[in-house]
């Protein structure tokens, strides 16, 4: 058996399962093996599995839900869940860190009187 090191699908022969749970899916252990360097939020510098991502408070729990029933029903390709989820986990950090520069605007007047 060879395996190729890729960004496609993986299906694990059986008896090769290694250290995988016995009733984890190809598809599942796929998302757990793919890896993705995302420069955004927490995960800067860091390369985190497309599991992780998806179960990051990054991706809403309804789009979770609808991307992982796509590509479990093969309607979606590895790379396309790792495209969309990519682009979800960085536009929602950006979102977040303007939201946070906003409200990091001094909020007493610099002339009002100090605590001694």
């Amino acid at each position: 058996i060879t395996v190729k090191s890729s960004n496609q699908d993986t299906v694990t022969a059986a008896g090769e399962e290694g250290d995988n749970p016995p009733k984890e899916e190809p598809w599942e252990t796929a998302l757990k093996t793919t890896v993705v360097d995302i420069e955004a939020g927490e995960f800067k510098g860091h390369k985190v599995s497309l599991w992780d991502l998806l179960h990051s408070h990054y991706i809403p729990e309804e789009n979770r839900k609808e991307l992982l029933e796509l590509y479990e029903a093969g309607e979606l390709t590895l790379e396309q869940v790792k495209t969309v989820v990519s682009t979800i986990v960085t536009r929602t950090a950006a979102a977040a860190a303007t939201a946070t520069a906003e409200r990091a605007e001094p909020v007493a007047p610099v002339n009002g009187p100090r605590a001694e």
